[in-house]
Protein backbone atom coordinates (compact mmCIF):
# COMPACT_ATOMS: atom_id res chain seq x y z
CA UNK A 1 0.00 0.00 0.00
CA UNK A 2 2.83 2.14 0.03
CA UNK A 3 5.01 2.78 -2.78
CA UNK A 4 8.94 4.49 -3.31
CA UNK A 5 9.52 5.53 -6.93
CA UNK A 6 13.35 6.85 -6.80
CA UNK A 7 14.88 8.54 -9.98
CA UNK A 8 18.28 10.57 -10.06
CA UNK A 9 20.83 7.89 -11.18
CA UNK A 10 23.17 7.64 -13.65
CA UNK A 11 26.81 8.13 -15.24
CA UNK A 12 28.67 10.89 -13.66
CA UNK A 13 32.70 11.33 -14.11
CA UNK A 14 34.36 12.42 -10.65
CA UNK A 15 33.83 15.05 -9.28
CA UNK A 16 30.69 15.57 -10.59
CA UNK A 17 27.36 15.74 -9.60
CA UNK A 18 23.95 13.79 -8.81
CA UNK A 19 20.71 14.49 -7.16
CA UNK A 20 18.75 10.80 -5.99
CA UNK A 21 14.74 11.59 -5.12
CA UNK A 22 12.57 9.19 -3.72
CA UNK A 23 8.71 9.54 -3.55
CA UNK A 24 6.44 8.13 -1.20
CA UNK A 25 3.21 7.64 -1.95
CA UNK A 26 -0.60 5.36 -0.80
CA UNK A 27 -1.73 4.88 2.12
CA UNK A 28 0.22 6.91 4.16
CA UNK A 29 -0.63 7.85 7.35
CA UNK A 30 3.25 9.65 9.12
CA UNK A 31 6.14 9.33 7.68
CA UNK A 32 8.93 8.31 10.87
CA UNK A 33 12.22 8.19 8.81
CA UNK A 34 13.90 8.12 5.41
CA UNK A 35 17.54 7.26 4.15
CA UNK A 36 19.61 6.44 2.00
CA UNK A 37 21.66 2.58 1.60
CA UNK A 38 23.97 1.82 -1.23
CA UNK A 39 25.40 -1.65 -2.29
CA UNK A 40 28.42 -2.24 -4.31
CA UNK A 41 29.56 -5.65 -5.81
CA UNK A 42 30.91 -7.97 -2.87
CA UNK A 43 30.35 -5.69 -0.10
CA UNK A 44 27.54 -5.08 2.55
CA UNK A 45 24.34 -2.87 1.74
CA UNK A 46 25.51 0.29 3.91
CA UNK A 47 23.92 3.30 5.52
CA UNK A 48 24.52 6.70 3.27
CA UNK A 49 22.74 9.05 5.17
CA UNK A 50 19.47 8.92 6.68
CA UNK A 51 16.76 11.46 8.83
CA UNK A 52 15.92 9.19 11.79
CA UNK A 53 13.70 11.66 12.91
CA UNK A 54 12.70 15.57 12.84
CA UNK A 55 15.67 16.56 14.24
CA UNK A 56 18.48 14.59 13.26
CA UNK A 57 20.91 13.59 10.33
CA UNK A 58 23.02 10.48 9.98
CA UNK A 59 25.91 10.48 7.89
CA UNK A 60 28.21 7.69 6.59
CA UNK A 61 32.28 8.87 7.47
CA UNK A 62 32.61 8.22 4.12
CA UNK A 63 29.97 11.05 2.52
CA UNK A 64 30.49 13.36 5.15
CA UNK A 65 30.72 16.69 3.79
CA UNK A 66 30.07 15.73 -0.11
CA UNK A 67 26.82 14.30 0.53
CA UNK A 68 23.57 16.28 1.51
CA UNK A 69 20.31 14.47 2.49
CA UNK A 70 16.98 16.59 2.63
CA UNK A 71 13.28 15.92 3.18
CA UNK A 72 10.03 17.61 1.57
CA UNK A 73 7.52 16.93 3.89
CA UNK A 74 4.80 18.58 1.93
CA UNK A 75 5.44 16.08 -1.19
CA UNK A 76 6.78 12.91 1.32
CA UNK A 77 10.31 12.71 -0.77
CA UNK A 78 13.86 12.34 0.54
CA UNK A 79 16.93 13.57 -1.72
CA UNK A 80 20.18 12.59 -2.08
CA UNK A 81 21.93 15.57 -3.21
CA UNK A 82 25.59 14.12 -3.90
CA UNK A 83 28.77 16.07 -4.75
CA UNK A 84 32.81 15.82 -5.42
CA UNK A 85 31.84 11.80 -6.40
CA UNK A 86 34.26 9.14 -6.62
CA UNK A 87 34.59 6.67 -8.45
CA UNK A 88 34.22 4.43 -4.60
CA UNK A 89 30.41 5.90 -4.84
CA UNK A 90 29.65 3.64 -7.57
CA UNK A 91 26.66 1.34 -6.61
CA UNK A 92 22.96 0.88 -6.24
CA UNK A 93 21.15 3.30 -3.96
CA UNK A 94 18.38 2.38 -1.89
CA UNK A 95 15.80 4.59 -0.54
CA UNK A 96 14.53 3.72 2.61
CA UNK A 97 11.05 4.48 4.44
CA UNK A 98 9.60 4.14 7.72
CA UNK A 99 5.81 5.08 7.59
CA UNK A 100 3.05 4.26 9.56
CA UNK A 101 -0.24 3.28 7.40
CA UNK A 102 -3.71 4.56 7.02
CA UNK A 103 -3.84 0.97 8.59
CA UNK A 104 -2.63 1.80 12.37
CA UNK A 105 0.97 0.00 11.57
CA UNK A 106 4.43 0.85 10.72
CA UNK A 107 6.83 -0.62 8.53
CA UNK A 108 9.60 -0.52 6.31
CA UNK A 109 9.50 -0.18 2.91
CA UNK A 110 12.15 0.06 0.11
CA UNK A 111 12.62 1.66 -3.37
CA UNK A 112 13.83 -0.41 -6.38
CA UNK A 113 17.03 1.14 -6.25
CA UNK A 114 19.26 3.52 -8.78
CA UNK A 115 22.89 2.32 -10.18
CA UNK A 116 25.01 5.34 -9.70
CA UNK A 117 28.47 5.00 -11.61
CA UNK A 118 31.41 7.38 -11.40
CA UNK A 119 33.89 6.73 -13.77
CA UNK A 120 36.08 8.06 -16.39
Amino acid sequence: QVQLVESGGGLVQPGGSLRLSCAASGSIFSINAMGWYRQAPGKQRELVAAIPSADRINYADSVKGRFTISRDNAKNTVYLQMNSLKPEDTAVYYCNVVARSRAGYSASYWGQGTQVTVSS
